[in-house]
């Protein structure tokens, strides 16, 4: 592994687990920081702001700021920002989803013939009554998006339907697939990263702990990859997968062996990959 200018992190499974962070996350992220390199933090869960992220991390112990994190509910505000300016939205989501939709200008409404856009979401509030809003508002002609494609949310002993499932019932009613996904992997999300950061990708690496989504993100923006054993991918899961990270870490920490080398004798900048 060689130094790279900037490290993309995905958050739940990768710098910590429900409420506790991982090992070795705020060694790595803090000597990251000394070395100068640009870090990003990416997550697919919409169900916090960035300024909630941003404090989450802080009272991890690592420092963040709001335009350092990139979610899966800001790319969808930005999307249907630019290409459904005024869209009446339907949310079957959580209220942080709802405010980055409302600061994007869109309208969020509950009359299933007033609505341009149904938007589905990691939303542990879900009801058959919005599943109802959903069916008859795109049965009336509304498109169907999502946030993002995870199945589930890792947590501390096992896991929480995601978003995945939310989208699957409606789609399943309703016959219509959702046509933009806006979450890893999706090239959304990824010209969101891309434009933050202002690099080529190649001079970036994208760490995560799910190999449909951190690892298929990063191999089609062509960064280098790396795949942390501490969430949702298990060895077994890796050697059975035909999607192959371009290095494999047992814990976080293990991204500074190549920096290390490199800093004591003062060459920091990236060689090609």
């Amino acid at each position: 592994m060689r130094p790279y200018d900037a490290y993309i992190f995905d958050l739940d499974g990768t710098l910590y687990l429900g409420e506790a962070l991982l090992p070795g996350a705020r060694e790595t992220v803090a000597a990251l920081r000394a070395l100068g390199r640009r870090i990003v933090f990416l997550s697919n869960n919409p169900t916090r702001t960035r300024a909630q992220y941003a404090a989450r991390l802080a009272a991890l112990g690592l420092a963040a700021t709001e335009d350092e994190i990139v979610t899966s509910a800001m790319v969808m505000a930005a999307y249907l920002g630019r290409h459904r300016p005024g869209a009446r939205v339907f949310v079957v989501g959580e209220r942080p989803l709802k405010e980055e939709l409302r600061a994007a200008g869109l309208k969020l409404s509950q009359r299933p013939g007033a609505i341009d856009v149904v938007v589905a979401s990691f939303d542990r509030t879900f009801t058959y009554r919005k599943l109802q809003i959903a069916f008859d508002a795109i049965r009336a002609g509304a498109t169907l998006v999502a946030t993002n494609p995870d199945r589930y949310c890792p947590v501390p002993g096992g896991g929480q339907p995601d978003c995945a499932a939310i989208t699957a019932a409606i789609e399943a009613c309703t016959g219509v697939r959702a046509e933009v996904v806006a979450g890893k992997p999706s090239p959304v999300m990824i010209q969101t990263v891309l434009e933050l950061l202002r690099l080529p990708p190649q001079r970036c690496i994208m760490t995560g702990d799910r190999l449909e989504t951190d690892i298929a993100m990063g191999r089609a923006a062509e960064m280098a990859t790396a795949l942390v054993l501490t969430g949702a991918t298990s060895r077994a899961d890796l050697a059975g997968s035909a999607l192959q990270p371009d290095y494999v870490l047992e814990r976080l920490d293990e991204l500074l062996v190549a920096c290390e080398g490199v800093a004591s004798a003062g060459l920091l900048e990236p060689s090609g990959r």
